[in-house]
């Protein structure tokens, strides 16, 4: 401690579950600082995945599927994830393999570009399923 005193600086421990603990004489308000420089760069270098949703409903013909279906492969094709969601109405609820077998042949339609990240699950009156790109090749 006279040792840091005397350089006008910090005795700061590093390792205290070492056997025996270990310490540094720095200037503690420095560190701080870089630290926090870093973990903003950190931050900043961070890509943040966008979740674009589409909604249909079992009803839905093809027409409407395809350009949805166009959206999702262009969102894919740029790193975005897609969210695809059936939405019942009233006693459609009672049909919800009709919306399952919605979810696959779209899982079947862009499968050159997207993986099931989440497979078809039912919340509610909703059925949802995540799409997420495929992983680049190196």
């Amino acid at each position: 401690m006279e040792e840091a005193q005397a350089a006008n600086m910090d005795l700061v421990e590093v390792a205290p579950n070492a056997d025996p603990p270990v310490c540094r004489i720095m200037d503690f308000g420095k560190f701080q600082y870089e630290q926090q420089r870093k973990e903003r760069r950190a931050r900043k270098n961070q890509v943040q995945v966008k979740v674009k949703e589409i909604q249909l409903k079992p009803k839905t013909d093809d027409h409407h599927l395809g350009f949805k279906l166009r959206e999702a492969r262009k969102w894919l094709e740029t790193g975005m994830k897609v969210k695809v969601r059936v939405r019942f109405r009233g006693r459609e609820i009672a049909h919800s393999h009709i919306g399952r077998e919605r979810l696959e042949e779209i899982k079947q339609l862009l499968s050159d570009v997207s993986v099931v990240e989440q497979m078809p699950n039912i919340e509610g009156r909703d059925m949802l399923m995540v799409l997420a790109p495929l992983p680049e090749k190196k």
